[in-house]
C-alpha cells in the first residue's frame, strides 16, 4: 500500500505529552479565577481530563458558571500551561520528528488539543518542519464532541491535503477508531507510555518509530 498522504496526532507522537499535574494545576488555576477556591477534587479531574458538554454543564451548574465562558477559559490556561511545558523544556518533540523532513508526501497534524497549543507548538520548534495542516480543538464546548474518535477535524485535514490515500498516525485507540471512522488506514506507535499497552482495536500498522514510515510509505 502507498499513501500519498500521512496525518499525525500530537502529543505523544510527534511531542511529548504533557504531565498530568500541569494540567490538573491549570483547571483549578481556572476555578480560581471565577473564585471558585475550593472545588470538588472530582470536578477538577472530570474538567481536566476527558471532559463532555454535559459533564461541563453539571460542573459549572454546580457553581452558577456559565459553561462556555468557563470552557474557554480552562482552554486558554490548560493552553498557556502547556506553552510554559514547552518553553521550560519540559515538552519536546520526539528525536524521530526530524527524519519526517525526508518524507516526500503530504503532511497532517490532526489533534484533541487546543488549536492555540497546537499552533504554539509548531511556531515554537524547528524540528517540527513543515505541515501542510494542523488541526486542533477550538475553544468551545461543542468542540469536545468533535474529538476522536470523531472523524471530524480529521475530515477538515484530509480535504485540505487532497489525499487520496492517507495514513493516520496515533498513539491512542481513539486515533484508530477516527481513522476508521474517516475511511482511512491507521498506524498506532509505540512509543515508551504505549510500549505494552494492550490495543483493543486492530491498526493497519504498528510502528515503534516515525522512521518506520519511510518503508511504510514507499512500499
Amino acid at each position: 500500500m502507498t499513501y500519498d498522504t500521512v496525518v499525525f496526532d500530537n502529543d505523544g507522537v510527534l511531542v511529548g505529552r504533557t504531565r498530568f499535574d500541569v494540567l490538573r494545576e491549570a483547571t483549578q488555576e481556572t476555578f480560581a479565577q471565577f473564585d471558585v477556591t475550593d472545588p470538588d477534587a472530582d470536578h477538577v479531574e472530570n474538567m481536566t481530563v476527558g471532559a463532555t458538554p454535559d459533564i461541563v454543564d453539571d460542573v459549572c451548574g454546580a457553581y452558577d458558571l456559565d459553561p462556555e465562558t468557563f470552557w474557554r477559559a480552562c482552554d486558554r490556561t490548560s493552553s498557556l500551561a502547556q506553552q510554559e511545558e514547552a518553553r521550560a523544556g519540559r515538552k519536546t518533540p520526539y528525536d524521530d520528528v526530524e527524519t519526517l523532513d525526508d518524507l516526500d508526501i503530504a503532511k497532517g497534524i490532526v489533534s484533541s488539543n487546543q488549536q492555540e497549543t497546537v499552533d504554539f507548538l509548531l511556531d515554537h520548534f524547528d524540528a517540527y518542519g513543515s505541515f501542510d495542516a494542523a488541526y486542533g480543538r477550538e475553544a468551545t464546548v461543542e468542540s469536545l464532541d468533535l474529538r476522536k474518535p470523531n472523524p471530524h477535524y480529521l475530515e477538515r485535514a484530509l480535504a485540505d491535503l487532497d489525499a487520496e490515500s492517507a495514513l493516520f498516525v496515533g498513539d491512542n485507540e481513539s486515533d484508530v477508531r477516527a481513522a476508521e471512522n474517516a475511511g482511512i488506514d491507521s498506524a498506532f506507535i509505540r512509543r515508551p507510555h504505549r510500549r505494552d499497552w494492550d490495543l483493543n482495536v486492530w491498526p493497519t500498522w504498528e510502528i515503534d518509530s516515525l522512521d518506520d514510515l519511510h518503508a511504510i510509505c514507499g512500499a
